[in-house]
């Protein structure tokens, strides 16, 4: 999905400028027609970003939503909210968003559509959830939604990096330690063997052992050349749709993990929907934005089908379990919450219940991962300390 800088103008004349998400401009156009608003013009968005542009932290942006909230909950006027905010953070980087924000509102401009200018800033759920806050006249109730939301995310977020986190140092420690011990203690036996090379006698894993040393003491820069290079080539290639979209299938596929990663992903996109539409959003778009928001392009491909499906009168278990991507009993379950005309109610709780087997999931594979990379750092030291005692254990002296 692209994103579109426009200027529009609104029902009573005034000129409006946001950033919004859609496939083509003439999808843009259409939204922007579908809010009432006369498109002046419409381009595509920079991939740059304006110094007020630059990512703010989940953490504080929950607690900017909460804050905001609490304001316009005890009876403060949004302008003055808005104003009180600006003054009291100490975030340098969202200061000056919320004085722009400010400035938009002042000028009669609506919360929702100031925040777009700010895409890299606020997330388009939060923006939709604004929305309809302000249509509906709930705002503050929107704003604590979107706080949660925001919340619960990084909340899960923070799990998820917590749990891997000692693996992940125990495989760099490792890592740094068999590098360390091929660079520079494994050369100061190189004299020793020297004899036994010219005569044919060494070893065949210690000769391997000496020359990738030698290798990465003699030619380390091109080495590490070679290594951003592939790493700037696989980032590049990561960049293309079908190479992302193989690797997230190849992602869901994989034993233990793939079924973690599925989760975590339905978790979300379930999430997300069933807030989306809690504040009254329309479904249609409520898919789009939960389908962009599941971070597994194989899933967001899945939701958008369904997606196209439910304009043509079906519902929405009905392509979900075709994809063949959702488990049966969450199509089930979604199917029972539209018949019941439930189903934001029913997609919170299949993302509690999805999120909290996902955590159950990974705390097992992280105690089964620790002692697995130990092994095999162990292995690694071990075949080096063997590939130097090969020489002294064959007998053949050491001159």
């Amino acid at each position: 999905m692209n994103r579109f800088h426009y200027t529009a103008a609104s029902p009573d004349g005034q000129q409006i400028a946001g950033v919004l998400s859609a496939d083509s401009r003439l999808q843009a156009l259409q939204q922007l027609s579908a809010e009432n608003l006369m498109p002046l013009v419409v381009e595509p968005a920079s991939a740059t970003r304006s110094a007020g542009q630059r990512s703010v932290g989940a953490g504080r942006l929950a607690a900017m939503y909460r804050l905001l909230a609490d304001l316009l909950e005890s009876g403060v006027p949004l302008l003055k909210a808005l104003d009180i905010l600006a003054d009291q953070t100490s975030d340098v980087r969202l200061k000056p968003v919320l004085e722009t924000l400010r400035t938009r509102v002042s000028n009669g401009q609506p919360l929702a559509s100031a925040m777009r200018e700010h895409d890299g800033v606020f997330p388009e759920v939060t923006i939709s959830l604004v929305h309809a806050g302000e249509e509906g006249g709930f705002l503050e109730e929107s704003l604590s939604r979107a706080a949660r939301l925001t919340e619960r995310q990084e909340e899960l977020r923070g799990k998820v990096i917590g749990a891997l986190a000692y693996p992940v140092f125990l495989l760099c420690t490792g890592t740094v330690v068999v590098i360390g011990m091929i660079v520079f203690f494994v050369p100061q036996f190189a004299p020793m063997f020297d004899r036994m090379r010219s005569q044919g006698q060494l070893p065949v894993l210690t000769d391997w052992l000496l020359k990738s040393s030698d290798l990465a003491q003699q030619h380390w820069p091109w080495l590490l050349l070679l290594l951003v290079c592939g790493v700037a080539y696989a980032r590049s290639r990561l960049q293309t749709e079908s190479v992302r979209r193989q690797l997230d299938q190849a992602r869901l596929r994989l034993p233990v993990i793939g079924q973690i990663e599925r989760f975590l992903t339905i978790g979300r996109f379930s999430r997300v929907l069933g807030t989306l539409l809690s504040n009254d959003v329309s479904l249609l778009r409520s898919l789009k934005i939960a389908a962009s928001a599941a971070g597994n392009s194989v899933i967001t491909l899945a939701v958008n089908d369904a997606a196209e499906n439910v304009t043509t009168g079906r519902t929405l278990a009905e392509p979900l379990a075709a994809s063949g991507q959702f488990p049966r009993e969450l199509t089930e379950m979604i199917s029972v919450g539209e018949q019941a005309n439930r189903l934001d109610k029913v997609l919170l709780s299949i993302a509690d219940k999805l999120e909290s087997r996902a955590q159950s999931q990974l705390d097992v594979l992280v105690k089964l991962l620790e002692p697995v990379v130990m092994l095999v750092m162990a292995g690694l030291i071990g075949f080096l300390v063997i590939a130097l005692l090969l020489p002294v254990l064959g007998g053949g002296g050491i001159g």
